[in-house]
């Protein structure tokens, strides 16, 4: 069978599904093995909760189904959604391997300074490990007063309460809710950097 390049292009721009079954017959090929094969895929069946992709700043919905046992056993768009309308980019459409990756850490490893190799610790030590050296940062270079402009050329000591050796960048997909406790607790510090990630 000859085809010119304006049959094959037309032939290609077909619909999927049997369209597409169709057009490819119609080049001469054998597609039954591979639809045969697609209807033996099991579809995947449990609980339905709504979410959203962990990723970028989009916000694109995703279901999560999950079994019984509540174990997740796949992620894929969500089509109520008027963001992404039941699409995923690449990294999206992979998110259930983000859950479920035999090379994902699930526990807490420490590297201490100098060495060579990793500690489990538990996650309570690793909060509070973190905690004690964002207050240790902070305390070390606090700054209660500051000499600063006075508006008319001269400078003026004003009572600031503040730090800038520590910094905050929030994610893009953090909700208003925690975005609202982070900045407080930041301010709480005395942090004058707190930016997000979105506005970058």
């Amino acid at each position: 069978m000859k085809v010119d390049r304006r049959q094959f292009i037309k032939i290609s721009a077909g619909t999927i599904g049997a369209a597409v079954a169709a057009d490819l017959a119609g080049l001469g090929l054998d597609t039954s093995a591979a639809q045969e094969a697609a209807r033996a895929v099991l579809a995947k069946t449990g609980k339905q909760t709504p979410s959203i992709c962990p990723y970028c700043s989009v916000g694109c919905a995703q279901i999560v189904m999950t079994n019984d046992e509540g174990r997740i056993i796949d992620i894929q768009g969500n089509p109520d959604s008027p963001i992404s309308e039941g699409t995923l980019c690449p990294k999206g459409a992979a998110t259930y391997q983000l859950v479920n990756n035999e090379h994902r850490w699930t526990k807490v490893k420490y590297r201490a300074p100098g060495s060579d190799h990793w500690e489990e610790k538990s996650l309570e030590w690793a909060m509070n490990r973190a905690a004690e050296l964002v207050k240790q940062t902070r305390d070390a270079d606090f700054n209660e007063f500051q000499e600063l402009p006075d508006g008319k050329g001269g400078r003026v000591k004003k009572r600031v309460m503040n730090t800038y050796a520590v910094a905050s960048l929030g994610g893009a997909t953090i909700d208003n809710e925690w975005n609202y406790a982070q900045q407080k607790l930041m301010h709480g510090l005395g942090v004058v950097y707190v930016e997000n990630q979105a506005r970058i």
